[in-house]
């Protein structure tokens, strides 16, 4: 009988755990927190040191059961939930539920690695529950719920119904409506560049751009400064033009020199999403999920379950000195001594960042990508890809480049060329970051090889070629881009940033754009109430410095209750004054129109509900007459007729997703899903593909017969018959890099779809 009880987070650990341990340990899962705040109240008691009233979640009584009854029978209880503050806190519930009914020594445990040597240390040092951890999850819990408590329901006296705020995603909100009112009130500007086609005396040609006017370098408009200029009209290059054309030119200087670049450090959490969601378009959510696995053991072969990650909620680069010696000898052995720097290398860490674990990392060096690949899904075997050769890359040489710079001059004008190339690719070899367009639209510069010249030859314009363009607005905020502005804000920590993108995608106040986070109405409307009427509590400054506090609570500098009681007190006097203005300020929010109720003739007015904007009579509520806005209407329209009573039908939105209803309604009820007037695939099915939603709100395609027929596509089906294996249907697909198109679901054929005709693509 096994006396030493080991109880972790994940079951998907225990397989790799027991491994390394042996039949002396019962090992099992709390599967996540088993105690929280119920649901149904608030839970704390603002008036007693804001004590929270803790409950057993839902559905985990029987694993308290279980773990009680394992208990029993231990001498020794690790407790070894992920090594966090959340991890902490389970901890302690775990202990406090286990305490009354069980003798047994209770100690916690915590490894940054899923390895023997880091199970077996972590084993033999275990320490006890550490409560500065526990008390900083505990405010940062408190905090969450006193503000989601109690600001939720100013938002459903002001917008609409069953609305919610949460103190953290609301500030990222902010951010993103922010951006999308500077996207809106946007002016562009104009201005020009200039490019000169040249031949060498050898008749080789090369083209340079104008970089200087009179000692003035030519610039955009935002880069007006001292010595800078923006060439902004087009009589302003039919000028320079008419002068450029009567000039001679000639090279007047010829730069050759050495640029090096050093890789960047082993991954963080915010780094890792943002790579991810670069180069393959991974969620924040959805990096974090498969990170997680790969953390937790993954089967290979016949040496079973293997951690192949350190733990990925981190915000420090540091490396252990045994890892560092591991990718040493496997940069040595893999590219040669060329490639290894004469010592380690070190990256600092920022001010704010906690440094209580590793960088992401692999566990083993043994364990390459080729060789674990036909035991990855293939997401998996990207991500681990991508966190093994950038921990490689970031202990190699330095890339090294031959850049040549040429300036030709013609009078009072300078026009610049360089080329790079080149000369030693050292991290190179195994790791490219992604680059991601700057706000602007504008990507890494590109350098055209150079033909061979000297200083003073004289060379002959070809070409003359000037180009207009307007200044672009700020560009959206993609996943990666947004983790980015809220590290560099200081607004949450590597456990939070994917909760709180997903968290303001479920909540429909944002969604993706061509891979970009757009604020719904909706969004904008609940962020302009709320940035409106609570200025400093969604403050980006103000929320910074509360995650400050925060850290200073878990260092143990700080009391929680009193960091909670300083945030409480300035918050419940905005509540207290806000009070009984509710109707004021959804009054605010409407909108009147020129459209007339149909039934007592009063005019309607723009009010909010859940699923955006509508029109509602003014005479509410002795009218309660509603209607679609007009251009909602027109886009709700659809060719089907109600088969009860022949009215058009219409597509509405409800709790489970888009429907079509009768436009008859109330009189007819009769509703129905949307279907693509494709048939299910399946052999002897006969039902139809219709729209879905997952209970996240996210839409996918199944067949109507479902339970019967488990047919479903997160990919829409497209009513165009495969012209290889002849699938009946394709579906949608789209990438950076070919747009829009269409693949069988079959064959895996590809074409792009355009008005006059199909073409092959990949």
């Amino acid at each position: 009988m096994a006396k030493n009880l080991l109880i972790v987070e994940s079951p998907a650990k225990t397989k790799t755990l027991a491994r390394f341990l042996g039949k002396g340990f019962n090992i099992m899962a709390t599967i996540g927190h088993i105690r929280d705040l119920p649901k149904s109240k608030l839970g704390i008691d603002v008036d007693n040191d804001f004590a929270p009233d803790y409950t057993v979640i839902k559905g985990k009584e029987k694993v308290i059961r279980e773990l009680k009854k394992a208990s029993k029978e231990a001498d020794t209880i690790y407790l070894a939930p992920d090594p966090d503050r959340e991890g902490e806190a389970i901890a302690w519930h775990v202990a406090h539920s286990l305490g009354k009914t069980s003798k047994a020594k209770i100690v916690r445990v915590a490894f940054n690695e899923i390895t023997k040597r880091a199970v077996v240390e972590a084993i033999e040092s275990p320490r006890e529950i550490d409560m500065n951890l526990v008390n900083a999850q505990q405010a940062r819990r408190v905090l969450d719920r006193i503000v989601g408590y109690t600001v939720s329901p100013f938002l459903w006296k002001t917008v609409a119904r069953n609305l919610s705020a949460g103190r953290v995603q609301s500030v990222a909100l902010r951010l993103i409506t922010e951006r999308e009112e500077a996207v809106n009130n946007f002016q562009p500007q104009e201005y020009w560049n200039i490019e000169a086609e040249f031949e060498t005396k050898k008749k080789r040609k090369f083209t340079a751009r104008l970089h200087k006017i009179d000692d003035q370098t030519v610039v955009t408009p935002n880069g007006n400064g001292n010595n800078r200029i923006t060439i902004g009209s087009e009589k302003e290059v039919k000028q320079y033009l008419k002068e450029l054309k009567k000039a001679a030119f000639v090279v007047d200087d010829i730069k050759n020199s050495e640029r090096s670049k050093k890789p960047s450090a082993p991954f963080i959490t915010s780094t890792l999403q943002q790579e991810a969601a670069k180069k393959y378009g991974f969620s924040a959510k959805q990096t974090m999920s498969i990170a997680q696995k790969l953390y937790e053991g993954i089967e290979v072969g016949k040496q079973g379950s293997v951690g192949l990650i350190t733990y990925m909620r981190t915000d420090s680069t540091r490396v252990s000195g045994e890892a560092i010696a591991a990718v040493r000898k496997f940069i040595a052995t893999s590219f040669g001594k060329d490639y290894l720097p004469a010592r380690p290398v070190h990256y600092g860490k920022k001010k704010s960042a906690q440094d209580a674990h590793e960088a992401i990392r692999p566990t083993y060096m043994d364990f390459t990508p080729d060789e674990v690949k036909k035991n990855l899904t293939p997401q998996q075997y990207k991500l681990y890809s991508l966190i093994f050769n950038r921990f490689v890359a970031s202990q190699m040489q330095p890339a090294r480049f031959d850049v040549q710079t040429v300036i030709v001059t013609a009078g009072r004008f300078r026009f610049r060329a360089a080329s790079q190339k080149v000369a030693f690719d050292g991290f190179l070899r195994v790791y490219h970051e992604e680059k991601e367009p700057d706000e602007n639209g504008n990507g890494a510069n590109g350098f055209t090889p150079l033909p061979p010249m000297k200083t003073k030859d004289p060379l002959k314009l070809l070409e003359l070629t000037p180009s207009q363009s307007f200044t672009k607005p700020p560009g959206r905020f993609s996943e990666a881009m947004l983790v980015k502005e809220l590290e560099a804000d200081g607004i949450g920590r590597p456990s939070t940033y994917a909760t709180i993108i997903s968290t303001l995608k479920e909540r429909k106040y944002v969604e993706m754009d061509q891979r970009k986070l757009k604020p719904t109405e909706l969004g904008m409307a609940v962020g302009k109430i709320l940035v409106e009427n609570f200025p400093e509590l969604f403050n980006v400054g103000f929320t910074a410095e509360m995650e400050h506090e925060l850290d200073a609570v878990e260092e143990g500098s700080d009391d929680w209750v009193e960091v909670v009681a300083d945030f409480y007190g300035p918050f419940k006097e905005t509540l207290d004054e806000l009070k009984g203005r509710e109707k004021e300020i959804k009054a605010s929010m409407e909108e009147k129109t020129d459209v007339v109720c149909e039934k007592c003739g009063s005019p309607m007015v723009i009010k909010w509900g859940r699923n955006g904007r509508f029109l509602a009579c003014s005479s509410y509520p002795d009218c309660k007459s509603t209607k679609p806005l007009p251009e909602e209407e027109a886009r709700s329209k659809t060719d089907e007729v109600c088969e009860k009573c022949g009215s058009p039908m219409v597509i509405k939105s409800g709790r489970f997703g888009r429907f079509m209803a009768c436009s008859a309604y109330p009189d007819c009820k009769n509703t129905k899903a949307i279907t693509l007037g494709i048939k299910c695939p399946r052999d002897g099915c006969g039902g139809d593909i219709i729209e879905k939603q997952t209970k996240g709100r996210r839409i996918f395609y199944g067949c109507s017969r479902y339970p019967k027929c488990d047919f479903a596509s997160w990919d829409m089906p497209v009513k165009t018959e495969c012209p290889v294996c002849h699938h009946p249907f394709m579906v949608l697909k789209t990438s950076k890099a070919k747009g829009d198109f269409h693949r069988c679901p079959e064959c895996k054929h590809e074409m792009v779809e355009s008005s006059s005709e199909k073409k092959t693509v990949g």
